[in-house]
């Protein structure tokens, strides 16, 4: 009868040191998919500010917020919120495709 118990007991013991191995590569992986992901993000918002700045005839010489009120004049024209909702629909059947 001790035995069988002992036995149980390492096999208990290994189970256990196999859920903390498994939880801990859980941990490494999940960090990484957040890695990634703040990566592929900051590569999206760099890309994208660039392509502001190229419209733009002296970057440099205006403010956050005067891009800012530039960005918010454009995007509640009429014509740009067809444009945009065209595109995401686009998209949206190019997805279910």
């Amino acid at each position: 009868m001790n035995e069988k118990l002992e036995k149980l007991n390492q096999e208990i013991e290994k189970a256990e040191a196999k859920l903390w191995r498994a939880q801990h590569q859980e941990k490494i992986l999940e960090h990484q998919i957040k890695k990634l992901t703040r990566k592929e993000r900051t590569h999206r918002l760099c890309t994208r500010g660039a392509m502001l700045e190229s419209y733009l005839p002296q970057p440099e010489a205006v403010t956050d917020g005067q891009v800012s009120a530039i960005l918010k004049v454009l995007f509640h024209r009429s014509d740009t919120k067809e444009l945009v909702e065209r595109i995401l629909s686009e998209n949206r059947i190019d997805e279910t495709e």
